[in-house]
C-alpha cells in the first residue's frame, strides 16, 4: 500500500485523541491557558458532563485578532519564546490543544485585551476555521466548546455517565485551584446554574491563603491536622502541607503532588511519600498531603506524557531525598500532635443518640450500689463504648475494683489537684490496666500505654541504630540460659542471612540445627520480652522485606517489631509515677502521637468538648 499524507482534519482528530480523551481533559487545557494568561477569576460551566457544552470565562490578558487566528493553528504558541522545549515555564504549552478541540467539536473563542476598543471572535467546527470577526466582550477570554466529539461520534460511546464525567472535571479544577490560591474559581454544572464548586481568595499571608484554599478543597479536618513543609536543597524547593500520620485515608486519593505548579502523578514522588511515612502509618492506610516541588526547568522533563501528568527528573535520588527529609522534618516538628478528627470520633462515640431510648438496662450480673438498689442506667452512647457502672470508690489509699479496673494515682509528685501545664497533663487514673487518663489544663488526654511505650522504645532503637552506623553497637544483654527457637527452614535461613544486621541491634543468634536458631543476647532496652515470639515475628517480617531496596528500610522494620515486643503490655497495672514518667517521655519524643505501626497513642478532648457533651455549651 502506497504511503500518503493524511488530510489536515484527520491529523487534528488524531491529535485530539491524545490530548482530549474526555471532557475533563478539554477543561484542563482551557483552564491552564486561562491561568497562563494571568487570570484572577475563572468560571467554568458545563452541561451533560461536558458532552454538550463547556464554557470557560476568565479575566486574563486576552488576545488580539491576529492572536486568535494563530491560536487555532497547530503548533502555534506564545509559551516558548526562546524555542527551548526543556524550558517550559507555563502550564498549558501544547500547540495542538485548541486546534485539536476544534477538530472534534464546535469551538468559539471570544477575547479582548485590556485597553482594546473591542473584542474579537473566531469559530472552528469539525476542524473548519472561520473568520475573525468583531464581538462584544469585557477584557478577558471566553471559550465555548459545544457538542464535544460530534465530528468523531465513535468516541462518544466511550464516555461515562454525565455524573462521572462531571466528577472528573471537578477533580481537575480542584487540583488547579489548590495550586493557585490567588485565583478565584467557580464551577457550575447543569441547566439550573447551581454552583458545584466555588473557591474565593482568602486573606492573610501567603501561607494562610494557601492553607485556607487547601482546607476549602480537602475539608476543615485537613486544615486542622496538617503541618507546613518548607525545605530547600541546591536549586530545589519543596513547600506545602502534610497531614499528621493519625489523619490518614484508605486510599492515596488525597495525595496531591505538583512539579513547577503542574499537577502530576509520578511514581518516584509517591514512593518518596511512602518512604517518609514508612514507620508512622499502618500499611493499609495513606497520608493526605499537598506538596509543591519547584526546580529549574532543565532538571525535569515535562513532555514524557501527552497529558503531562508524568515527569522525568535528571536526578531522581536528589528529589526523593529532599522529599523524604522535608516530610520527616515537618512531622518531627509536630511533636506529639494527633489529628483533630480523633477527638471528633471520640465525641461521636460518647454522645447520646437522641433517636435511641434514653437509657439501657445493665445485665442482671451488673454491679449494685451500696444500698443494694440497681445502679443507674447509663445513656446508650456510653454503654456502647464498653463502659459499665462502677460501685462507689473505696477509701483513699486503696485501689478501686470494678468493671472499669481503675487505679487512682496517689496525690504525690505530679498528682496535685491543679494540673501543671504539661502538654499531656498529669495522670489521674488507669482504665482496664491499659489506658491512662490524664488531666490537662483545659481538658483530658486518654493514652494507650502499650502504643505510647512502643513508640518510645522504637525511637530509642532507631537512635541506637544510628550509633551503630558510627561503629557503636546497640547495648545487649546476655541470656543466662540461651533460648532455642524453632522456626522451620525458611525462617531460620532468613534470620541467619541477616545475623550481622540483627547483631547491630543487639540481637545475637546462631544456627542450632535444621530450622532452629539459638538466641544468646537481646537488646538491653527490651527488658523481659517474649524471645520466642519476637524471633518468630522477625522471621516473618524479613520474609516480607526481601524486596527492601535499602539496609535501613529493613532495620527500621525490624526495630518496629522489637519495639512492639519490648513495650509495656496492655493489662499491666502502672503506678502514678510510672504513668507520669511515660507522659513526660512522650512529650520529648518526636512522632509520639502514633506507635511504630501507625496507630494513635492518645486522644485529647478539650474542656469545651466535654462541656458540649453535657450540654453546658
Amino acid at each position: 500500500m502506497a504511503i500518503r499524507r493524511l488530510p489536515e482534519t484527520l491529523i487534528n482528530q488524531i491529535a485530539a485523541g491524545e490530548v482530549v480523551e474526555r471532557p475533563a481533559a478539554a477543561v484542563k487545557e482551557l483552564v491552564e491557558n486561562a491561568i497562563d494568561a494571568g487570570a484572577r477569576r475563572i468560571d467554568v460551566l458545563v452541561r451533560d458532563g461536558g458532552r454538550t457544552m463547556i464554557t470557560i470565562v476568565d479575566d486574563g490578558g486576552g488576545m488580539s485578532a491576529g492572536d486568535l487566528a494563530l491560536a487555532v493553528e497547530r503548533h502555534a504558541t506564545s509559551k516558548l519564546p526562546d524555542g527551548d522545549l526543556m524550558a517550559v515555564a507555563t502550564l498549558g504549552f501544547r500547540g495542538e490543544a485548541l486546534p485539536s478541540i476544534g477538530a472534534v467539536s464546535r469551538l468559539t473563542l471570544t477575547s479582548r485585551q485590556p485597553g482594546a476598543d473591542s473584542a474579537w471572535s473566531i469559530t472552528v467546527e469539525g476542524g473548519l476555521v472561520g473568520e475573525v470577526l468583531p464581538a462584544a466582550h469585557p477584557p478577558g477570554t471566553r471559550v465555548e466548546v459545544r457538542d464535544l466529539f460530534y465530528a468523531v461520534p465513535a468516541r462518544l460511546k466511550f464516555l461515562k455517565a454525565p455524573r462521572t464525567e462531571q466528577d472528573h472535571i471537578e477533580d481537575v479544577l480542584q487540583r488547579l485551584a489548590m495550586a493557585h490560591p490567588e485565583i478565584a474559581f467557580s464551577f457550575t454544572a447543569g441547566e439550573g446554574g447551581r454552583a458545584a464548586l466555588r473557591y474565593g481568595v482568602g486573606e492573610g499571608d501567603a501561607l494562610e491563603v494557601r492553607l485556607s484554599r487547601l482546607a476549602a478543597v480537602l475539608g476543615r479536618d485537613f486544615g486542622e491536622s496538617a503541618v507546613p513543609v518548607n525545605r530547600s536543597r541546591d536549586d530545589m524547593t519543596l513547600t506545602g502541607f502534610v497531614g499528621l500520620p493519625t489523619f490518614n485515608r484508605a486510599t492515596s486519593r488525597d495525595q496531591y503532588l505538583y512539579v513547577n505548579g503542574r499537577p502530576v502523578r509520578d511514581k518516584l514522588l509517591f514512593g518518596a511519600v511512602r518512604g517518609a511515612y514508612g514507620d508512622l502509618m499502618p500499611r493499609d492506610r495513606h497520608p493526605a498531603l499537598v506538596l509543591f516541588l519547584e526546580l529549574p526547568g532543565h532538571e525535569v522533563d515535562v513532555n514524557v506524557h501527552p497529558a503531562k501528568t508524568e515527569v522525568r527528573f535528571r536526578d531522581g535520588q536528589a528529589v526523593r531525598g529532599l522529599m523524604v527529609g522535608a516530610i520527616r522534618q515537618a512531622l518531627a516538628g509536630a511533636g506529639a500532635a494527633v489529628a483533630s478528627s480523633l477527638a471528633g470520633g471520640a465525641l461521636d462515640a460518647l454522645a447520646v443518640r437522641p433517636a435511641a431510648p434514653a437509657y439501657q438496662p445493665l445485665p442482671a450480673s451488673g454491679y449494685r450500689g451500696s444500698l443494694g438498689a440497681p445502679p443507674p442506667r447509663l445513656p446508650r452512647g456510653l454503654a456502647e463504648t464498653g463502659f459499665a457502672w462502677q460501685a462507689p470508690l473505696p477509701p483513699a489509699g486503696r485501689p478501686a475494683e470494678g468493671a472499669l479496673g481503675a487505679v487512682l494515682p496517689e496525690e504525690s509528685g505530679g498528682g496535685t489537684h491543679e494540673p501543671p501545664a504539661f502538654p499531656l497533663g498529669v495522670a489521674r487514673a488507669q482504665l482496664h490496666n491499659t489506658y491512662i487518663v490524664a488531666e490537662t489544663v483545659d481538658g483530658l488526654v486518654l493514652v494507650d500505654q502499650h502504643a505510647a511505650h512502643e513508640r518510645l522504645v522504637y525511637e530509642k532503637l532507631k537512635a541506637a541504630m544510628l550509633d551503630g552506623d558510627q561503629g557503636r553497637q546497640v547495648p545487649a544483654q546476655g541470656l543466662l540460659m540461651p533460648e532455642v527457637v524453632e522456626l522451620g527452614d525458611g525462617g531460620a535461613r532468613r534470620l541467619l542471612a541477616n545475623a550481622d544486621e540483627l547483631a547491630r541491634l543487639g540481637l545475637a543468634l546462631e544456627s542450632f540445627g535444621v530450622g532452629a536458631v539459638l538466641v544468646r543476647e537481646v537488646p538491653a532496652m527490651l527488658g523481659h520480652a517474649d524471645i520466642g515470639a519476637l524471633v518468630r515475628d522477625l522471621a516473618d517480617q524479613l520474609a516480607e522485606l526481601d524486596h527492601a531496596p535499602a539496609l535501613r528500610d529493613r532495620l527500621e522494620a525490624v526495630c518496629a517489631s522489637m519495639a512492639c515486643h519490648g513495650s509495656v503490655r496492655a493489662g499491666r497495672a502502672l503506678s502514678a509515677d510510672e504513668m507520669n514518667a511515660l507522659l513526660r517521655q512522650m512529650e520529648q519524643v518526636a512522632h509520639s502521637g502514633q506507635c511504630s505501626h501507625g496507630r494513635p497513642t492518645f486522644i485529647e478532648l478539650k474542656r469545651a468538648d466535654i462541656e458540649r457533651l453535657f450540654e453546658r455549651r
